[in-house]
């Protein structure tokens, strides 16, 4: 198991090496502020096939899992050898699957700055997250696949994994031009919640290659699409502005908006 989960590593990070290669480096000379600055169209936004490859690799490998009891065999031969060693359940994924977006958030208070500042990232980060959830929820209850712990049939794709490996590649790409190093770390911290989903008892190897597949998916649609939600929430007003920040109440942690016209 130890060598499936370090070639996935070595695989994207290999992967990601390439593509920071070929990607044009361009300065950011945004600033960290909360208002609403000029969009730099460069390759940050850009459309390229070429990142479509590792997270539609994933998501193939995992559906087709669903359907081939050859494959499946994978999921419980990994899973037979985690009952071997009794692994310990303890509850990290819960945390480490933000870890890596809190990571940036966190360098950039200290002044590591990323390549958007806090408006920017938080609406490419929101909308990473949104995408995850509504590729994951409706797949999981279409997919009917019951957990290893066989607590519901919720298993198909995992959630967790997906927000992880989604908080993993918007560390990358806010980072891949200035620290490559830096940028890649938080694919360790994805990994990690993965391969705690299975030793937890919750998830098939499946469930966890194409969550991660659909989070390094979702936060590239995120990139993409943030020149037309820029534009969205900017309009034609040049007077407007736009207010992002973190709130916390009843127990609930979110990101609101607020638009001024």
């Amino acid at each position: 198991m130890k060598l499936i989960f370090s070639s996935l590593l070595i695989i994207l990070l290999s992967s990601q090496n390439v593509f920071a290669q070929d990607s044009l480096s361009v300065k950011n000379n945004l600033t960290d502020s909360i208002s609403t600055p000029e969009l730099h169209m460069d390759s940050t936004h850009q459309f390229s096939y070429k990142k479509l490859i590792i997270p539609a690799a994933f998501i193939t490998y995992g559906v087709a899992t669903l359907k081939f009891d050859k494959l499946k065999q994978l999921n419980f031969s990994t899973r037979t050898e985690i009952n071997e060693h009794q692994p310990d359940h303890i509850r990290l994924d819960n945390y480490t699957q933000f870890a890596p977006a809190a990571l940036v958030y966190g360098l950039n208070a200290f002044g590591v700055e990323g390549k958007h500042n806090f408006r920017d990232r938080s609406i490419i980060y929101g909308t990473s997250l949104l995408l995850a959830s509504a590729v994951v929820m409706p797949t999981k209850h279409l997919a009917k696949e019951e957990r290893p712990d066989q607590s519901n049939n919720l298993s198909f794709p995992s959630g967790h994994t997906a927000f992880a490996f989604a908080s993993a590649q918007f560390m990358y790409r806010e980072y891949k031009d200035t620290n490559f190093w830096l940028g890649v770390s938080g694919y360790s911290l994805a990994v990690f919640t993965g391969v705690y989903r299975m030793l937890n008892d919750k998830h098939w190897f499946s469930d966890v290659v194409a969550g991660a597949g659909i989070g390094i998916l979702s936060t590239e649609a995120s990139y993409w699409l943030y020149p037309k939600i820029n534009k969205l929430l900017t309009g034609k007003n040049k007077n407007s502005s736009t207010m992002i920040m973190p709130f916390y109440q009843n127990k609930t942690a979110g990101i609101g908006l607020v638009k001024n016209f």
